[in-house]
């Protein structure tokens, strides 16, 4: 893309993102030289535009697919009461939904397979054509259309999340290092990701999508759950397949894994993923040095006191810029780190990313 010299204009606000979550701020919109989603596709091809932040992607989780009620996680133009959330995800096994923590859980206790062997004769895999893919799109287009953002689903579940859900995690862990059900579970995998390409191609047809966020945690607070060999061996050929289809139609790839899994970042890029976002229990920012020309790291910078005065936000924000906005070697700033998005953090990230790049 030809690149686009900064106005102080582009300052003005014109419009408002309601905030993520209940009862947060919304974020302003300001006078952008081109849309959000032009912006964030920019950015994944290393050529970006301005710093982009989360709040430049539109969240879209239809309830069409059966896991985002399962898992409370419905994001669409239909607002999904919580007394809906959890029962059966598209598979058929039940999740719980559990209010503290606004998420669901898998019952445990009765897993559908006890032995990775037996997933051919005792699992039904949905059949996506059924669901009202249809109406879904018209109930929605005007939601998509309105946010001009770059629309990114997140999609539940992945591999290894999947495989709790059908084992639970004593089952599931032993199963991938099991001499007698690896080449099964090996299977199954292989059987996910063309289920998992049929539902995001309609993803891709129905509600034209830009990008996707999948989710499968790897590890706990201090380490991962599997050895590097392991994620090698076992996820990584399914998990390539998958992220080369999305490649092959022009969709961005963005895995969400929670834990400490900074040892499998290696195996992150031979899956072919597009970017990680890290929880702050990992060194973002050794990652990116050694890893962000292969894979977009996102940061988690030190937090600012809650008394930082607005020169202290907009230094913050400087000094992100000089670290982490470069062309050739991008990085995002991390979920993790929203309570740095102050006003004056926002907008000088925002000028000064933009002089950076435009310039």
């Amino acid at each position: 893309m030809v690149k686009i010299p900064f106005s102080e204009d582009e300052l003005k606000i014109v419009g408002e993102i309601p905030g993520f979550f209940p009862g947060t701020p919304g974020v302003p919109v300001f006078n952008y030289p081109v849309t959000q989603r032009e912006a964030y596709r920019s950015f994944y091809k290393r050529d970006p535009i301005w710093q982009i932040l989360p709040s430049d992607t539109l969240m879209f989780n239809p309830k069409i697919i059966p896991d985002n009620i399962a898992r409370a996680f419905v994001i669409e133009s239909y607002v999904l009461d919580r007394k809906d959330y959890g029962g059966k995800d598209m598979f058929g096994v039940e999740w719980e939904y559990v209010e503290v923590a606004t998420g669901s859980m898998v019952k445990p206790g009765s897993p559908i397979l006890k032995d990775a062997n037996e997933w051919e004769d005792k699992l039904i895999f949905p059949d996506i054509d059924k669901w009202d893919w249809i109406g879904s799109a018209e109930s929605n287009r005007e939601h998509i259309k309105k946010a001009n953002r770059f629309v990114q689903p997140f999609f539940l579940t992945g591999f290894y999340e999947r495989l709790i859900s059908f084992m639970d995690f004593d089952n599931a862990v032993v199963a991938l290092i099991d001499e007698d059900q690896k080449e099964a579970v090996k299977a199954l995998f292989e059987r996910l990701t063309d289920l998992y390409i049929g539902i995001i191609d309609r993803m891709i047809d129905y509600y034209g999508i830009d990008g996707i966020t999948i989710h499968d945690d790897w590890g706990a607070q201090r380490a991962p759950f599997f050895s590097p060999a392991t994620a090698q061996e076992m996820i990584v050929p399914a998990m390539r397949r998958l992220t080369d289809h999305l490649h092959d139609r022009g969709i961005f790839a963005d895995l969400h894994s929670c834990g400490k899994i900074e040892l499998m970042v290696p195996q992150l890029i031979e899956a072919g993923w597009d970017s990680w976002g890290p929880q702050l229990m990992n060194d973002s920012l050794m990652l990116y040095e050694k890893y962000g020309d292969k894979l977009i790291i996102g940061i988690n910078p030190p937090p600012l006191p809650p008394d930082a005065t607005e020169d202290e936000q907009r230094a913050a924000a400087a000094d992100f810029v000089e670290k982490y906005c470069n062309r050739d070697k991008p990085a995002m700033l991390n979920f993790y780190a929203m309570p740095l998005l102050t006003p004056a953090f926002r907008e000088e990230l925002y000028r000064l990313s933009r002089k950076k790049f435009g310039g």
